[in-house]
């Protein structure tokens, strides 16, 4: 592996986007640490070292920015309202026949719903961004520290307008900065980003846990941390590469004295087709009621009740809510994304066919049945990976933040998966041994 890394670096243009991925990669992590006019960075870093973030509400967000979130920085809301615009269109494009249409059309209609999603990004980096102005300056963004309310010294409208404009601009140049990734780059910009964003949160979490173990001066704890990440890296690249692959046999045909078809493909139905997004999906849904909890005023029961069973994560109640949303997640998104019926028309309509199965409606009711027995091993995986940080939570204790599990090691893993894929691609167009022999 390490010389095939060595091997990309010794050719030209291998190396230029290479190192045109590193450098802006190297511009992004110097944006998630300039803080944005009107924040108080010293009450900031305050607040950061002597309280305990409030993780439950922001902790996603704030896993996503590379925790430039809670630091209330200029890249402070990162990809996130990118992922979730990308989300909405997708889910949209089932829903409304002008996008389908659109989806259709090949490259033309994908660079209309590329611009369609720019411009949802940037609504919902407005929105979000009024939303972390208006938190910090309640003082919720941190509990228990004492100068949580003293963030955003000056409360003026200018000001808080300010802050906005600069955290959605923040937003926009994230965005560019990805797209450059993708054309000139290695591997997707936005992927890549979010990558770079979760592992750089990982050694302040590691370095934490070892601080606050108690045997051996912490190192077993963080050797058992270690060990379990390195189990769990493994056992995800195991399901995330499975597949069923359904054989698919095309008709010869004659047209005039050439023959056509004859040929033997496959339909590879992974074991995980929804990917990483039921996790986000259940994720923001239970953070609603803890969030209409926080800014409710007052005391009543409903509030206590929610902020005893939902808030910090490690209650039954949310333990058993959460597996069963991501489970329910996992079959609504493959349903909508994956569609039996048109992908059995189209191989009808090109003369293929499923060996021992009738072509049309048969081979439709054959891919659903196989997609279902298939997406329930998937969704109770992902399930159990979600939860690895909430056990965690249990065990290490409730200061501890377990970096390794749920929607973070999944998106890591994904990502380097495909990553190292397209340099190996690149590798074997130029005649060289890639990363696997």
């Amino acid at each position: 592996m390490l010389t095939a890394f060595a091997r990309a670096f010794k050719t030209p243009d291998l190396r230029k986007k290479l190192l045109f991925t590193l450098g802006i990669i190297v511009v992004y992590r110097v944006g998630t640490h300039i803080p944005i006019p009107g924040v108080d960075y010293r009450n900031v870093q305050t607040c950061i070292d002597n309280a305990q973030a409030n993780q439950g509400l922001f902790g996603l967000v704030n896993m996503f920015s590379g925790g430039a979130l809670l630091q209330i920085t200029i890249f402070a809301l990162g990809i996130m309202p990118y992922i979730t615009a990308s989300i909405i269109l997708q889910l949209l494009t089932v829903v409304i026949p002008r996008l389908e249409a659109l989806k259709k059309e090949g490259q033309a209609g994908t660079a209309k719903i590329t611009q369609y999603t720019r411009y949802l990004t940037i609504a919902l980096a407005i929105l979000q961004g009024t939303g972390l102005v208006a938190t910090a300056r309640s003082g919720a963004l941190f509990s228990g520290c004492p100068v949580a309310s003293q963030i955003v010294p000056d409360q003026s409208i200018f000001v808080t307008i300010t802050m906005v404009i600069t955290m959605t601009a923040g937003t926009a140049a994230v965005m560019w900065l990805g797209e450059l990734i993708t054309d000139r780059g290695i591997g997707n910009g936005m992927s890549i980003l979010m990558f770079i964003s979760i592992a750089a949160t990982f050694p302040s979490a590691l370095w934490a846990i070892k601080k606050q173990g108690s045997l051996a001066g912490g190192w077993i704890e963080f050797g058992t941390v270690i060990l379990v990440g390195l189990v769990m890296v493994g056992l995800v690249v195991f399901v995330e590469q499975a597949q069923r692959r359904i054989p698919v046999q095309y008709a010869k045909r004659m047209i005039g004295r050439r023959s056509y078809g004859g040929t033997s493909t496959y339909i590879p139905l992974k074991v995980n087709q929804a990917g990483v997004i039921p996790v986000i999906f259940a994720s923001s849904l239970l953070y609603i009621p803890a969030l209409i909890a926080q800014f409710a005023g007052g005391k009543s029961e409903w509030k206590t009740w929610i902020e005893q069973h939902f808030v910090k994560g490690d209650h039954p109640y949310y333990i058993i809510s959460y597996f069963l949303l991501i489970v329910f997640f996992a079959f609504f998104y493959v349903a909508i994304s994956f569609n039996p019926e048109e992908v059995a028309d189209n191989m009808k309509k090109y003369g293929g066919f499923i060996p021992g199965i009738r072509a049309g409606r048969p081979t439709a009711e054959y891919l659903s049945y196989v997609l279902n027995r298939i997406t329930w091993p998937g969704s109770l995986y992902l399930g159990l990976i979600a939860l690895v940080p909430t056990m965690a939570l249990v065990g290490f204790g409730a200061n501890q933040n377990f970096p390794f599990g749920g929607t973070s090691i999944l998106i890591i893993v994904g990502v380097g998966l495909e990553t190292v894929k397209q340099i190996e691609s690149q590798l074997q167009q130029r005649n060289y041994e890639g990363f696997l022999r």
